[in-house]
Parts: C-alpha cells; structure tokens; sequence
C-alpha cells in the first residue's frame, strides 16, 4: 500500500547532497526500469555535479525527499550515463507525455503525465503513478477552462515509448488486445500521428485486431494511415477487413493506387472488392456483405448449425441462416434462436419463414432502416432482380450511418 509519495516536480532540480549532507550537485533526472506487470523500480537518478552530467546508481542513493536526495556512501565519482535495454528517463522521457489510462470500469483515454509519483515499496523506491492532467470542459464544450490534476495509479496505464532510444521497449499487445477495437480506435483518433502509429504497429502483431480498429477509425484517420503503408501492406489489411468496410476504404483511396493494391490480392477477394465498389455506399448493395449464411431448402437444422460455426469472416450480428432453392433464388430465413429450440435432425422447411423480409440493392438507407426496424432484425437480406440473394446487411453499419457527428463530438468531449 502507498503511504508517502514523492513527485519528480520536486526532486529535479533538488540538491544533491553527500552523506555528510553537504551540497555537491543537482538532480537532473531519474532513471527507471519499465517491466511488465510491476511498479517500474528506480535504478538510478541523472546528477549535474562539477559540469558534468553522471550517473548516481540506486545503490549510491539514500532515501528521497522532496528538495534533497543524499548519497548512502561516498565514492570518488561516477560514470557518464548510458541508457540499457528497458531504461527510461521520467522528466525527458514521461513527464509532460501522454499515457494511455486503461482503467477497470471506465473507457480507455489519452492523459497527459503533469507529475510523477515515487513510492518506497519494499525498500525499492518505484513509480507509484502520475497525477495526470484531464480536461475541465466549459458549458459550451468548446475548450478548455483549466486542467486539474488527479493521480492515477501506474497499474492502469501504458506509456507510449516510441520516442525512446532503445528497441525492446514498445507498447504491450496483450494489454491493448483486452480492449475493444472501437476503443483503441478512439485512442489512435485522439493520439498525435506518432502515437496513433505505435498503437496500430501494436495490435498489429494480431493482423484480425488490427483490421477491425481500422474499420472503426474515422475517415481521416483511415487515409492517413493508408497513406504510409506499401500496396501490399494495405492489400493484406483490406483482405482482413470485413467486404463491406474493406470497398468504402478502398473507394476512397486514389484511383492510380486501387488496381496495384488489388493486384496484391488473391482473385476471388479481388472480384468481391470490384463488385461492392460499383454499388453507391448509401444504399444496400453499398452496405451490404457478400456473405450471408446461406444453406438448400431440404437442409437440416444441424447442417444449418454446422455452416453457422464454420463462417469465421461473417460478423458476429449474423444470426439467420438463409435458404435457398436450387437457382439460387431466397426461398425462407431462420434465425439462430429457432435453431437452438429445434432437434438437430429437424428440416428447416418446416421452421423456416417462408418469405422473409428483403430489399433489392438499390434500397437507401431509410428503406433498408425502416425494414430493419419494422421485422426487428439484425441482418436484412439482399437481392437482386431475379430475387437472388447477393448480400446482407446487418444492423451495426446501420447504427454506423444513422449516429450524428455531434453525438460523437459530444461523447468525446464528455471522456475528456
């Protein structure tokens, strides 16, 4: 447990004083080890003493006090510092920088490092946390009337470390995989350029993580991304997009980069991209994925099941199994509850609805919302003139279309 917190304010700067408690420098820095999963321990403090800047190790130190850190022994001198693998230093490296607070019981957020708190635990002088600076927003919501300062416990945050000069030091995949995608989507969005990259270099160690943040990411955020990646980089992250995010992404980009990016891509992926590319994004045929769980009208209800759990690329909102007469035409749809209730060997012809709810790809948005809304759906079914189903549309790129910007302008303002 905490019980004496020393801030970094308070020690650069500080007199350095020698074990007789005779001035003989000042405390520029202090240097801490970054470990996974513990309190970064202190391994020494930066001193300018005679003109020079040298390294006192954690050995030498006594204890710290705000004002003053003394010596615990003499020594003749000390060596020039030398930053080692996992080093980092609070004032250059952390103070004044942003973290990411990953708290238990709220939403992720930026927050900057206005001080740093050393604790003594067990006779190791470690970082205990930052008191961090948050946003006290004016009634407007247009800016800023102060910051105030509340301590946040190091346990819960992630310290961006792209900036440091030493290679094994990076954000922690695992940590940021716990979150979801629309999560770290806000992070990269309220990051600088170089912070919103060392995110995405992050989770993209789990290339499945990283395509579904990119879906999240605004526009913006998308393109600029985009932008610094090679042709075949941007292909392999559109092939783990789902077809639909993958089209409007690839819509935007340049048209003299399209072909050489689908060029990287396998032909069958290639063909889907082109043919949701010709639909306008404000329709069904635009909203829409070319994959909809479909199965032959004499079926049963446990090879309904079977093909449910071996589509791994559809969206987790698919729950309606489609069937469809032999010339490809939407002959019923069930949904995943009625095949939970029935026997596995039941023919879903006698479960089935007969004539499901449907649009063509033309829909706009308010035909294909007001279809949702009226059936209670979670998934639309597509079709074309001949009533064949191409595609579906699930109800979470709906919600995407239908969310004003200034929910979001105000959400964003209420996190900060």
């Amino acid at each position: 447990m905490v019980t004496t917190l020393v801030r970094l304010s308070a020690l650069v700067g500080s007199r350095l004083l020698d074990p007789s408690g005779e001035p003989i420098g000042s405390v520029d820095d202090m240097v801490v080890w970054l470990a996974e999963g513990t309190y970064p321990p202190v391994t020494g403090a930066l001193v300018k003493m005679g003109g020079s800047e040298v390294f006192v190790p954690s050995g030498h130190l006594g204890r710290l006090h705000e004002g003053s850190l003394a010596l615990s022994a003499e020594r003749d001198g000390f060596d020039p510092f030398q930053r080692r693998p996992g080093e980092v230093l609070l004032r250059r490296d952390v103070l004044g920088h942003k973290l990411i607070h990953i708290g238990a019981h709220n939403r992720p957020r930026l927050v900057r490092a206005a001080d740093i708190d050393l604790t003594d635990i067990d006779g190791t002088w470690r970082v205990a946390g930052i008191d961090a600076a948050r946003r006290r927003w004016t009634l407007h919501r247009h800016s800023s009337a102060d910051e105030h300062p509340f301590f946040v416990d190091w346990a819960d945050l992630e310290p961006f470390v792209g900036h440091v000069p030493t290679s094994r030091l990076r954000l922690r995949t695992r940590r940021l995989a716990q979150l979801y995608p629309a999560d770290i989507a806000d992070l990269v969005e309220a990051a600088s350029p170089a912070e919103g990259e060392e995110i995405l270099e992050a989770v993209g160690e789990n290339e499945a993580l990283e395509a579904d943040v990119f879906e999240e990411l605004d526009q913006e955020h998308q393109l600029e991304m985009v932008a610094k990646r090679s042709d075949s980089e941007v292909a392999s992250l559109l092939d783990n997009m789902a077809p639909d995010d993958a089209a409007d992404l690839l819509s935007e980009i340049d048209q003299d980069r399209r072909e050489p990016i689908l060029s990287h891509m396998a032909a069958g992926r290639r063909q889907r991209l082109a043919s949701l590319l010709g639909y306008n994004p404000q329709t069904a045929g635009g909203l829409m994925i070319p994959d909809g769980v479909c199965v032959p009208t004499d079926a049963t209800v446990k090879e309904a099941l079977d093909r449910l759990r071996a589509d791994t690329e559809g969206p987790d909102t698919l729950d309606t199994v489609y069937l469809v007469s032999t010339d490809g035409k939407l002959a019923g749809a069930v949904r995943l509850r009625e095949l939970l209730r029935a026997d596995a060997g039941d023919s879903l012809d006698g479960i089935a609805h007969s004539d499901p709810p449907r649009v063509r790809s033309s829909a706009d948005v308010a035909e294909v919302t007001l279809a949702m809304t009226d059936y209670n759906l979670s998934t639309l079914a597509v079709v074309d003139e001949g009533d064949r189903i191409i595609g579906v549309v699930t109800v979470d790129d709906v919600l995407e279309l239908l969310v004003p910007d200034a929910w979001r302008r105000r959400a964003e303002a209420d996190a900060g």
